[in-house]
């Protein structure tokens, strides 16, 4: 299990979705299908977009970016969260259209079928995705868990607005197509509130700042501290600490703690680089 086997297999689950909810949406005329078959063209765009940032953020720093490529992902992320998001609002739309002025719909067994299927798929892969993001610590496949959870409400919305429909009441059709488009707008809005955090550097909340601190606290020689400073690169904390030595200690000794300092550090979860500071006190 990694990274880029799950962003790929989620990427043809997608595609398989998408091609069965599109049959569906042509077959019934519902605007709550459709929506939800143009859900799943989305994914099929995040998920290309996704397998691509993966294999740029997994590149070795270079001339160019020498501390890493880390911020592929919740980049990469943030323009997929921007895309949804402009995507539910054309579906808005085109639902209040139909509401305005229904059209005749078709709703066999083979749409509800469909439907069921979507939801059971989603649920199943929403709990790889996350267990997968979590693991290997990816911004882009943990966004991917959270639409995927986005999508069976998604698709359960158009369940319900199709049985409405078969019952005579056929605005539900529109009004269940505005819902299915608000669904992926706070979606995209999930998306861009989690990785905006990445983009601008957020620094790390009071945990990991105690973490930091007991790892250099353990360290022989170290007097204390007097100024710790954290900051997202990527999807990876960057740190920078000035630890306190005795003012007698040679140059090498303080260069030794401070390098053992930088070691328990980067032990850590979620720290990339570490920028140790020696104050002779």
């Amino acid at each position: 299990m990694s990274v880029n086997k799950a962003a790929k297999i989620s990427l043809f689950i997608n595609i398989f979705l998408f091609l069965i909810k599109a049959f569906a949406g042509f077959i019934s005329n519902s605007i709550a299908v459709i929506s939800d078959a143009v859900n799943s063209l989305t994914d099929i765009i995040s998920s290309t977009a996704i397998i691509y940032s993966v294999k740029v953020s997994q590149k070795q720093p270079d001339e160019d970016h020498q501390f890493g490529h880390n911020a592929a992902q919740p980049l990469a992320v943030f323009l997929i969260a921007m895309f949804t998001a402009l995507v539910g609002f054309g579906l808005i739309k085109e639902s209040i259209d139909r509401i305005s002025a229904p059209h005749k719909t078709n709703i066999d067994l083979i749409v509800f079928i469909i439907l069921g299927i979507t939801i059971i798929i989603k649920i199943i892969l929403s709990r790889y995705q996350l267990s997968v993001g979590k693991k290997f610590k990816s911004p882009a496949i943990r966004a991917s868990s959270i639409d995927s959870l986005s999508d069976v409400l998604a698709t359960s919305v158009s369940l319900v607005g199709i049985i409405f429909v078969q019952i005579g009441l056929k605005y539900f059709d529109g009004i269940a197509g505005i819902i299915v488009a608000l669904i992926i707008i706070r979606t995209g809005y999930l998306l861009t509130k989690e990785n905006i955090d990445y983009l601008m550097g957020r620094s790390a909340d009071r945990k990991v700042i105690l973490d930091i601190a007991n790892a250099a606290m353990k360290i022989k020689g170290v007097k204390g501290f007097n100024d710790i400073r954290s900051y997202y690169v990527g999807n990876k904390f960057h740190v920078e600490i000035h630890i306190e030595v005795d003012k007698n200690m040679s140059t090498e000794m303080s260069h030794n703690v401070g390098k053992d300092v930088e070691n328990a550090i980067l032990n850590l979860e979620d720290i990339q680089k570490v920028f140790v500071h020696i104050d002779p006190v």
